[in-house]
């Protein structure tokens, strides 16, 4: 047997000498012991303590994973802010009212910050009074975070950072404590998922010691054009296992423009999608929309222009059906029945000409949500296509009927002042 006072390498051990190191190791008189279950009364356990709704939860770590250019940093001064405030900016609600934030980021100078910070305060309305002392905004450019080293010596916990920060925490009473980006918080290799494990077990520690929460902003790896999901952080996995909420962002694809009916690139370039990729105290949420937009701080003069700053917001999806009703789909039906109405964008008698008339929508202006309208028919099999000759005997693929909207089911003939002016074009047949 080896010497047990050697260091353990458990790698190369067999089983029989690694169970006799361990216990070798054991302080005398001490054990493990199994504790009986106390069976507590369930209406008597503590509620989670969520902060800002289902991601923020006081003692945890929540990681926020995004490539960049993504509104990571717009994203959390939105989130410290809506804390300080008492205010659901990004409309997640606030279970525990206003509650201090601490804003560390360790890649802008402070005067940086003070322009994000106050791009994000003129646009939502917020001033100091709203905040009451709430908000903390450090910069690691003036003040550094190095929580870890790694060296030819080996790996080490900056054990005093992490009393400091502790003790700030406690002593200004903060609530969350985002720190942006994790990568710039050690000196690591990312890729160690022993030295990663071990910081953010430190971060989780510190969490629960102090009641705190504390956000981790990490960058993703390198993904080849595909979206963002939790298990795409850059280097080990471990800060993905350690934490208890992740939220991954997404710039709005291409393809979810389409599906909304967004035809404009640079609202589409300003959509970000934030999803709850893991939420082990909590059940999964809906994802939540961010518009990224461009508040002027109106600090320029006559030889130098103001300065613009990106500003996160809270996006409602749109309902592409918003103002429509059975009865439209009744009589584009009828319309299909009685004319031929071609499945090409491209084609004069695109049937989403007939669908513009019927509904009071404009065939140039709204086809990207006459697309997604037609789309969705046609998945509810409401629409179908079928291959047939045209007028000059080409083969072409039409738009056809497909389960019949049955007219009892249709309610009233929708007002014009709902629908649109055109939707009287093609509604001389009402079944009512």
């Amino acid at each position: 047997m080896r010497d047990v006072k050697a260091p353990m390498d458990f790698a190369d051990m067999e089983p029989e000498d690694l169970a006799s190191r361990i216990a070798a190791a054991m302080h005398v008189g001490t054990g493990i012991r199994a504790t009986p279950y106390s069976w507590p009364d369930p209406r008597s356990l503590p509620t989670r303590q969520w902060l800002l709704g289902h991601w923020l939860l006081r003692g945890e770590v929540t990681a926020i994973i995004a490539p960049g250019g993504t509104g990571k940093s717009t994203i959390g001064t939105a989130m410290a802010l809506s804390l300080a405030s008492g205010r659901p900016l990004l409309g997640k609600s606030l279970p525990r009212g206003a509650q201090s934030a601490w804003i560390y980021n360790l890649e802008d100078s402070q005067d940086e910050l003070d322009r994000q910070v106050s791009a994000a305060c003129l646009f939502h309305g917020i001033t100091a009074v709203d905040c009451a002392g709430r908000l903390f905004v450090d910069s690691g450019l003036i003040q550094p975070l190095c929580t870890a080293t790694e060296d030819r010596d080996g790996f080490a916990l900056v054990e005093d950072v992490f009393t400091q920060v502790a003790a700030t925490i406690r002593e200004r009473g903060i609530s969350a404590v985002i720190v942006d980006p994790f990568v710039s918080s050690h000196t690591v290799h990312e890729s160690s998922n022993e030295a990663i494990n071990a910081i953010a077990k430190r971060w989780k520690r510190l969490a629960q010691e102090t009641g705190c929460a504390v956000v981790l902003v990490h960058h993703t790896k390198k993904l080849g054009g595909r979206e963002v999901t939790a298990e795409d952080g850059r280097g080990a996995v471990a800060l993905r296992d350690a934490a208890r909420v992740v939220l991954p962002l997404n710039a709005m694809s291409q393809a979810e423009a389409e599906e909304l009916g967004i035809t404009d690139p640079a609202l589409r370039r300003s959509l970000v999608r934030v999803d709850t990729g893991k939420a082990n105290r909590a059940p999964p949420d809906a994802a939540t929309w961010i518009k990224l937009e461009s508040q002027c701080l109106e600090n320029g003069d006559g030889s130098e222009p103001a300065d613009y700053v990106g500003v996160a917001t809270l996006w409602e999806k749109p309902d592409v059906f918003h103002g429509l009703s059975t009865w439209h789909l009744y009589m584009v039906q009828k319309g299909l029945a009685a004319g031929d109405w071609r499945e090409s964008v491209q084609a004069k008698d695109w049937v989403g000409h007939l669908v513009a008339n019927v509904a009071g929508l404009s065939a140039k202006t709204d086809k990207g949500r006459i697309k997604a309208i037609i789309r969705t028919w046609r998945k509810n099999g409401a629409l179908a296509v079928e291959t047939r000759p045209d007028k000059n005997g080409d083969e072409r693929p039409f738009v056809i009927v497909g389960k019949a909207v049955d007219p009892s089911e249709i309610g009233p003939r929708p007002h014009l002042e709902k629908c649109g002016a055109e939707s009287a074009g093609g509604a001389d047949d009402d079944p009512r």
